[in-house]
């Protein structure tokens, strides 16, 4: 196998092919686009998948300039396509990115938005050299280089442009737009999203729509904001997202790109890590992180970490996500069944779970296991992709956790008292955190409680990962033990766990008796037994709002 070098952190498509970087050919997405009868685009990916890269690859091949750019090509597959190749380096190409355009205010975000169009206009500024584009036009130029305009021209600045690009080339332009939805996210973040959409609606619909100087409009981004908060002016733009058949394997790298550029006896273990996304029925890895681990060699968070989770992290608080019965069935591993819709409406995502579970989907953190089309709706079932997107999810739990928790005191005692046998600690600490970190509402708003304090306890137990491997709903003997705790040293105990949720009118002594006796009817023990844990501490416990009862089941049964 020819060693792959990983061109970590580098997007733009010259640099990494001139610095003989690995390249995964990605090359067909060039005829792809051009073949498409579309004249605008959108792609919306997860962040890090290779939008930037592939952008800036369509660009530098359909650049006209007096730099011959062939080597750049050589050898990929979209030089074996004649009809693309009469293409190659014929065109105006205006490309920006808005990736780090942010602000605490709207007056911010535009000014990084100007920033970036004046930028694009340096780059073109040579045109005002020419007679052809005119007088009129040539003012508005250089009104823009000067930084002249009104936020009111500004929207109208790449029409301007592209039409003086069409005037000296000859050649209608091409508009490439990377990561366009950033200012709306910021905008959703710092509660301007409604005058930063209109300000960026109003920008694509004028170098996008009705725009004769305009040959093709290819943007990316994360999300698909619905139409009627971006795309109401731009009826003739075709969105590709992850549920589509269509360009599924251009961004992202297939199972057998990532078998031809790593070792094949880590294969398994990588794909535990990185694998899980369903791209139009293609199974996808995140190419970001594969190529860190190529890098670096070992197995480790390294999409999750690059930042980007704040507006999850401010929609999971609003939404109760570490209280919810979908969370409790994700951290278990299930799956849960969500309707979905591509055309999220941001401005109201907290206020919509679905919406919630869309946003996480289409962002990446979520993967689709079953994607139905009935009756003109996406019914999926929607589950955590893989090792490393489960972090975030950690994460996100004991953020909130720590907020009710600040110092983990309750927290680590309960577990400390679980793995020692001390039952009666471990009832008096989780006694005490379900009265700092759960209301009555939280409760009673679960249609099945039992998972809310399931996913509590996982939650309180995702931090062992090193020490145990905890489990939950697992086979084991005759039946599914709610949790349990595998020790991963010699000698140390393992530990089961039964939960009953008390209806109105139960008696909890007879509830905790259930308990145990499904523990020990079950064999619940037997997995643990089997791979020679020394001792295993089996619970039954009890739950009845606030309140919670935690006994040692032979404590039960011999009672």
């Amino acid at each position: 196998m020819k060693k792959f070098i990983p061109a970590v952190g580098e997007a733009d498509f010259r640099l990494l092919r001139r610095a003989n970087y690995g390249f995964v050919d990605k090359s067909l997405f060039i005829r792809d686009v051009l073949a498409d009868s579309s004249k605008v685009l959108c792609f919306p990916r997860p962040r890090r998948f290779g939008k930037t890269t592939n952008l800036s690859m369509l660009g530098h091949f359909l650049r006209k300039t007096d730099e011959d750019s062939s080597d750049i090509f050589a050898g990929l597959d979209v030089t074996r396509d004649p009809e693309t190749m009469k293409h190659f380096q014929k065109y105006p190409v205006i490309y920006v990115s808005f990736k780090d355009v942010k602000g605490d205010t709207l007056s911010a975000a535009i000014a990084s938005v100007r920033e970036r169009i004046v930028e694009v206009f340096e780059e073109h500024s040579a045109i005002l050299e020419t007679r052809s584009i005119g007088s009129s036009l040539a003012r508005r130029i250089r009104r823009v280089l000067d930084d002249e305009v009104s936020d009111d021209e500004l929207p109208n600045a790449f029409q301007w442009l592209s039409s003086a690009l069409h005037k000296v080339h000859g050649e209608r332009a091409v508009i490439l737009i990377d990561e366009y939805d950033t200012p709306m996210h910021s905008g959703y973040r710092h509660d301007y999203f409604d005058d930063i959409t209109r300000f960026m609606r109003t920008f694509l619909s004028s170098c996008l729509k009705d725009n004769s100087a305009l040959y093709k409009g290819v943007m990316t981004g994360i999300l698909r904001v619905a139409r009627e908060n971006m795309f109401s002016d731009l009826n003739h733009i075709n969105v590709y997202s992850v549920i589509d058949d269509a360009y599924a394997t251009c961004f992202g790298f297939t199972e057998t790109e990532v078998r031809e550029i790593i070792e094949p006896e880590r294969f398994d273990d990588v794909r535990a890590w990185y694998n899980g996304y369903v791209f139009g029925g293609h199974v996808i890895y995140n190419p970001w992180s594969i190529l860190h681990y190529i890098l670096r060699g070992r197995l480790e968070p390294y999409w999750v970490n690059t930042g980007g989770t704040e507006l999850i992290e401010l929609l999971a608080l609003k939404q109760g996500m570490a209280l919810s019965e979908q969370s409790s069935i994700l951290l278990n591993g299930g799956s849960i069944d969500v309707i979905v819709n591509p055309h999220i409406v941001l401005r109201n995502i907290h206020q919509e779970p679905e919406a919630f579970w869309n946003f996480l989907f289409f962002s990446g953190y979520l993967k689709s296991v079953d994607l139905q089309l009935i009756v003109g709706e996406y019914h999926a079932k929607l589950a955590i992709p893989n090792q490393e997107v489960r972090l975030v999810y950690r994460d996100l739990f004991q953020n909130w956790l720590r907020a009710r928790d600040p110092r983990y005191g309750y927290t680590d005692a309960f577990v400390e008292a679980l793995t020692t046998g001390d039952a009666q600690t471990a009832e008096e600490m989780l006694q005490r955190i379900l009265l700092t970190a759960v209301s009555f509402e939280d409760t009673k708003k679960n249609a099945n409680p039992e998972n809310l304090y399931h996913g509590l306890v996982l939650g309180m137990l995702v931090h062992l990962e090193g020490q145990y491997e905890v489990r939950s709903n697992r086979e084991t003997g005759l039946g599914r033990a709610d949790v349990i705790m595998r020790p991963k040293a010699p000698n140390k105990p393992g530990v089961l766990m039964e939960f009953k949720a008390l209806e109105p009118g139960d008696d909890v002594d007879k509830a905790l008796k259930v308990g145990a006796l499904q523990v020990r009817k079950k064999h619940y023990s037997t997995e643990l037994l089997a791979v020679g844990v020394p001792i295993v501490y089996e619970y039954t416990m009890a739950f009845d709002g606030k309140v919670a009862w935690v006994k040692h089941v032979e404590d039960v049964l011999t009672a």
